[in-house]
């Protein structure tokens, strides 16, 4: 894939993460909503999880720190899952509303994507656009 669309991609990733970081500090009620029950201290993990995703968005767009954040964003974005699974399953509303399975569902399925697109995003890899190199 070739650079500038590497580059749009990354600015999106880094404007996406940048506003949900904010959004974790600015207003956490619904990330304290679905934050599972087991998770300890739950107000310090989503301030915690609002500066790692504004840090994130910050060193994605730091070429010296790019790959870092990508690597970051991704084990960010596996960690939290647990997060979204238990929106899910346990039907929590936010706001006195809940969603359905075609919000929950896509979300779900895609938090892989995520995660693939933060290491590709910080350069960590360059699958499935690699180009096969003929051999030596």
């Amino acid at each position: 894939m070739n650079a500038p669309v590497r580059t749009a991609l990354r600015w999106l990733l880094s404007l996406a993460y940048g506003y949900a970081g904010w959004a974790h500090l600015a207003r956490p009620a619904p990330f304290l909503a679905i934050m599972p029950p087991w998770v300890p201290a739950p107000e310090l993990v989503v301030a915690a999880t609002g500066i790692a995703e504004i840090a994130g968005a910050v060193g994605l767009m730091i070429p010296a720190t790019r790959k870092a954040a990508g690597w970051g964003l991704a084990l960010y974005a596996l960690c939290v899952w647990p997060a979204n699974f238990h929106h899910a399953l346990a039907n929590v509303a936010i706001g006195g509303e809940t969603l359905s399975w075609w919000y929950h569902g896509p979300r779900l399925a895609a938090q892989p994507l995520i995660i693939w697109w933060a290491l590709w995003a910080g350069g960590a890899t360059d699958w499935p656009f690699r180009r096969n190199s003929p051999p030596p």
